[in-house]
């Protein structure tokens, strides 16, 4: 993994002041304000409260749709709902099939069966459709770029609505009516809606008025909202808003029993009970091939069949993570030899029989891991189903375009895309696209970032601050839960929890104590040891435990303070005088030396973490990791030492590459000998005191 880059913001602490004054914001909502640039009160205002909804009918084609709607449930035509297996498909096809069949239209919905026919329209669904009787197709977040399929379905006969909010191509479907906030000739003043929040003005518009539409289905507008990581500003922050607060008594009984199953009624929900509880609960549905039935948990009125799918669902979770853990350990394995860092600025990778209703989550998480692209793609007979998720600044859609001829299909945004390709077309793809990457994607866009709000100081965190962050709710895209940073934070304690899955940190800056939770990173992993110094980044939360409330700082990242940056150094210059035959007093000698203890605790380390014999890793972590486990005192100057004694007896070699120390550990028949070593004898005969002057 990549050591991450902190851009930290210097917002105007007197005009946070101000903003504070005028509009009653905590000092930390005010700081965080001024960071991303919102300095007034009117800045702020516009910011956390926008005026209002735009009216739906501002949407080019909307009223040419609304009209073909309704006079087909006038005339009694059958009407299908075609939609999309994730969360914003889902909501979005549950919305408008819940509103038509209220009105008495003969309206059913269809979602694509994922591991069978894959994103968006397809003609052999038309043509079932077609034979089931539907005279009249709506899509929801689908087939902005479905020409094809279009033109196939006015063949038969058949009408078709297309609502979407994926990037448009050049051409639009021949549709009665296309509506798209991103259509090249739109005029709508916000671009950003979910697929959901497209229906959402559809059905706003056929029900003619939206404040009904929103008061009937703002939880699950916002639901689609958020899962789709859409961009929580304007529009999106005040449907999401209510959302939030009509989620505490929802308006879909089945979205009540799923907050239940999941242990999630009757606490504070926020964007992330979406993003982290409820989303991956209903996508696991489509992810495992069974959309249909988060669609039906929505729209029964039945409590026992609501319960009883909201069960199901969650256990689809728990398969759909065990999934997801045997792919993620597959494509690690084959990057460590498909995948260069100094070279490679795009994963692409194939596997046979990859689950594709989950290689989704394993891109995302890959791009998380190496701050870089990634396409996975599963192979099935002569097809290949890819998924797609990029970083900030390449956009994948794009990317995608230009292989266009490679590919038999294709669709998404900026930041996550699907494709479809034959397989004997994936290597001329996969050599096209990572030429595409390597030409646009500059190396420091590579480097993964932390966007610091502000360096605060232990004034600043108290449970009244804390408490009034929430004003910038809710969060999400565009408007992130805020990250605040300290520096020269001393480490008092590292607590193993959860099977060493977490740790829990005990620190003090200026003599004030805070308790720091580490997620996914066990003590061995932590590049730190007691009695270090550290810079950490957070985010602030309020914990509850046993009725008492305590602020607790959730961590994003931790980097080592200047001092222990100097202090290496000063052992490393110490340990570069050693192998630069340059004398060293005793002392330095004998704080270079390593014990036999010392030496079993690096070697240790060492073989249990290395993969395939290779371990890759910053050299200040590895001796502060060796220091924890070990409870020694092992510096990076002493690592090295006994890194050198190692190279001696061959039992590895190491070198340096992009400031990662690699160590290769080398096959080795019986036990090593290390008592004939020169590094050991060299140091020890330096370590010797000097006899006194005069004997």
């Amino acid at each position: 993994m990549k050591t991450k880059r902190w851009l930290t913001a210097e917002p105007d602490f007197e005009k946070a002041r101000a903003l504070s004054k005028a509009r009653g914001f905590t000092p930390l909502a005010a700081v965080t304000l001024c960071a991303r640039g919102i300095t007034t009160p009117e800045a702020a205002d516009a910011f956390l409260n926008p005026p209002g909804l735009y009216d739906p009918r501002l949407l080019t084609d909307l009223d040419v749709a609304v009209e073909a709607i309704r006079a087909a449930v006038k005339a009694n035509k059958k009407i299908v709902v075609f939609g999309d297996y994730d969360v914003d498909g889902i909501t979005a096809t549950c919305i408008l099939t819940d509103y038509l069949r209220s009105v008495g239209a003969d309206c059913d919905y269809y979602i694509p069966d994922r591991l069978h026919e894959g994103y968006g329209l397809n003609c052999t669904a038309i043509q079932s459709l077609y034979e089931q009787g539907a005279e009249l197709i709506v899509t929801v977040d689908s087939g902005i770029t479905a020409q094809e399929e279009a033109a196939y379905a006015a063949s038969l006969g058949l009408s078709m609505i297309i609502t979407d909010h994926h990037e448009c191509h050049e051409a639009l479907p021949a549709a009665e009516a296309v509506v798209n906030p991103k259509r090249p000739d739109s005029t709508y003043p916000f671009r950003e809606l979910a697929g959901v929040g497209v229906a959402f003005k559809l059905v706003s518009a056929l029900m003619g008025s939206q404040v009904e539409a929103l008061e009937r289905y703002a939880d699950l507008v916002a639901l689609g909202t958020v899962a789709d990581v859409m961009p929580i500003v304007g529009e999106n922050r005040l449907i999401v808003a209510e959302g939030l607060r009509r989620l505490a008594e929802p308006s879909s009984l089945g979205l009540e029993m799923l907050l239940r199953e999941a242990g999630m009624k009757g606490k504070k929900l926020t964007s992330g009970t979406i993003s982290y509880v409820l989303a991956p609960r209903i996508n696991a549905a489509g992810r495992l091939g069974n959309a249909a039935l988060a669609a039906e948990l929505f729209l029964t009125q039945d409590p026992e069949y609501a319960q009883k799918l909201a069960v199901l669902l969650c256990e689809q979770n728990k398969e759909r993570q065990a999934a997801e853990n045997c792919i993620l350990e597959q494509a690690l394995t084959a990057l460590r030899y498909e995948y260069d860092p100094l070279e490679d600025k795009m994963i692409v990778l194939a596997g046979e029989g990859w689950h594709h209703g989950v290689i989704g989550i394993v891109s995302s998480r890959l791009c998380d891991r190496y701050s870089c692209p990634v396409v996975l793609i599963s192979l099935d007979g002569e097809m290949g189903k890819g998924s797609g998720r990029s970083i900030r600044g390449f956009n994948l859609f794009e990317a995608l375009s230009d292989s266009e001829d490679l590919l038999e299909k294709y669709g998404g945004h900026e930041l996550a895309a699907g494709l479809t390709i034959r397989r004997e077309r994936f290597e001329a793809f996969r050599d096209r696209i990572k030429a595409y990457a390597a030409e646009h994607l500059q190396r420091v866009s590579l480097n993964p970032v932390v966007q610091i709000d502000c360096e605060i100081e232990p004034a600043f965190i108290n449970i009244e601050d804390v408490e009034g962050l929430s004003a910038l709710e809710p969060f999400g895209m565009k408007n992130p839960q805020p990250v605040f940073m300290m520096t020269d934070m001393l480490v008092e304690d590292i607590t193993p929890i959860s099977s060493d899955r977490h740790v829990r940190l005990g620190l003090r800056k200026d003599g004030v104590p805070y308790t720091a939770m580490l997620f996914g990173t066990g003590a061995g992993g932590c590049g730190f040891a007691q009695g270090n110094y550290i810079d950490v980044a957070f985010h602030l939360e309020i914990n509850e435990f046993r009725g008492r409330r305590t602020v607790q700082l959730n961590v994003r990242d931790i980097h080592l303070s200047q001092c222990e940056i100097v202090a290496d150094q000063r052992l490393l210059n110490v340990y570069n005088s050693y192998i630069g035959d340059q004398p060293l007093t005793a002392l330095q000698a004998q704080l270079l030396l390593p014990d036999r203890r010392d030496l079993v605790a690096v070697w240790r380390h060492i073989v249990s973490r290395a993969e395939d014999g290779r371990l890759s890793v910053p050299s200040n972590a590895l001796s502060r990791r060796i220091s924890w486990e070990s409870r020694r005192k092992i510096h990076i100057g002493k690592l090295f030492v006994c890194l050198d004694v190692f190279s001696e007896s061959c039992l590895l070699s190491y070198h340096f590459k992009e400031g990662l120390l690699n160590i290769i550990v080398k096959h080795h028949e019986g036990k090593a000998d290390i008592s004939r070593s020169v590094v050991l004898a060299t140091l020890m005969q330096m370590a010797k005191p000097s006899p006194p002057h005069g004997r």
